[in-house]
């Protein structure tokens, strides 16, 4: 049995991060000390790293609680259900991605269009494209 420290420590996140699944209906703390203190078993390390891991990934807490509600009762669940949740979160990427690539080309468009002299920037052509907001009207 560990203490909410100890626990912390080994799935390298705060006790406050803890505590807040908790308040979230994700993680319990059924076993006190006399003094009052939690204490938790392997199995809620197991969660928490589970936990941890999907918020790595980027899920929402809803999708996670899912994912555990999926993992904690499996014979009343199907792996389309788990799918379900993967394919959406991975398409929220796929998403992001393309974005972050249609940033990235605007960016190095602005930085190639300027020559980048120490000359005043009165006739500077990022801010002149910016003011212009030529960027925005490009394809994507």
């Amino acid at each position: 049995m560990y203490k909410i420290g100890q626990l912390a420590r080994m799935a390298e996140v705060t006790p406050d991060t803890i505590r807040y699944y908790e308040k979230q209906q994700m993680m319990d703390h059924e076993i006190r000390t006399e003094g009052g203190f939690r204490l938790y078993s392997d199995n809620d390390l197991q969660r928490l790293k589970f936990i941890r891991y999907g918020r790595q990934l980027g899920f929402s807490l809803e999708a996670i609680r899912e994912l555990l509600s999926i993992r904690v009762d499996p014979e009343h669940h199907t792996c389309q259900e788990s799918k379900s949740i993967v394919q959406s979160r991975l398409l929220e990427v796929e998403a992001m991605i393309a974005e972050l690539q249609h940033m990235q080309r605007s960016l190095k468009r602005l930085n190639d269009a300027c020559c980048g002299t120490a000359h005043s920037s009165v006739y500077c052509s990022i801010l002149e494209a910016l003011e212009r907001g030529s960027l925005s009207d490009e394809t994507r």
